[in-house]
């Protein structure tokens, strides 16, 4: 079951070592390494995709209203 696989230029299944049929190392190495590059490559830009603008929908909200609790008064006086 190790070497047996499917041989295209015969079109049936086969021992593809007593075939002929070898995967140089290189070649293999090759598209793994590849496999690996673009996987990241997708992860990544996965990563960084925003949402497209949106058309503008008129301004921005109020805001928040002055800092401090009323009738407190501020932080003028305190010494360091």
């Amino acid at each position: 079951k190790g070497n047996e696989g499917y041989n295209v230029a015969t079109g049936e299944y086969t021992d593809l070592v007593k075939a002929g049929v070898v995967d140089p190392t290189k070649v293999t190495r090759s598209a793994l390494q590849n496999a690996a590059s673009i996987s990241g490559l997708l992860l990544t830009t996965e990563a960084i995709i925003t949402e497209s603008p949106e058309k503008d929908k008129g301004g921005a909200g109020g805001g928040m209203p002055g800092g401090g609790m009323g009738g407190m008064g501020g932080m003028g006086g305190m010494d360091y």
